[in-house]
């Protein structure tokens, strides 16, 4: 008797739009949701999913957020959700670099502000 199954993870994007200004780095971006999984197949048949976590990813400078597994269960479903600040969880941060007062760039590293546009940090050589 053969048996074909396993265990495997997957990824489902959730529609949602919504543009938004990045707290990362300062650009309008729009929230890309979706979820992530382990899945049961047999025979090349998904069973059962487990460990669902919600994310979302933002279009300006790839910063990922988990999202709050309430929000994004109802997304899932399809009804009217609103995703706020406070049900994101910073998990990456993006690769545009983050702007404070006034318009200047701040190093993540070390907090060093600069209104010039380097690539790199003054202070502690770091990429912005």
């Amino acid at each position: 008797m053969i048996f074909i199954g396993g265990i495997s993870s997957g990824t489902k994007a959730i529609e949602y739009i919504k543009t938004v200004i990045c707290s990362h780095c300062g650009s309008y971006g729009r929230y890309q949701v979706f979820m992530t999984y382990m899945y049961f197949s047999f025979f090349f048949i998904p069973l059962f999913k487990w460990n669902k976590k919600f994310y979302v990813k933002m279009s300006c400078c790839g910063t990922v957020y988990e999202l709050d597994s309430e929000v994004g269960k109802r997304l899932l479903r399809g009804e009217q959700a609103e995703i706020t600040e406070r049900d994101l969880r910073l998990v990456q941060a993006g690769n545009k670099p983050y702007y404070g007062t006034a318009g200047a760039k701040v190093c993540e590293n070390c907090g060093y502000e600069t209104a010039e546009d380097f690539e790199f940090c003054p202070k502690c050589g770091r990429r912005f």
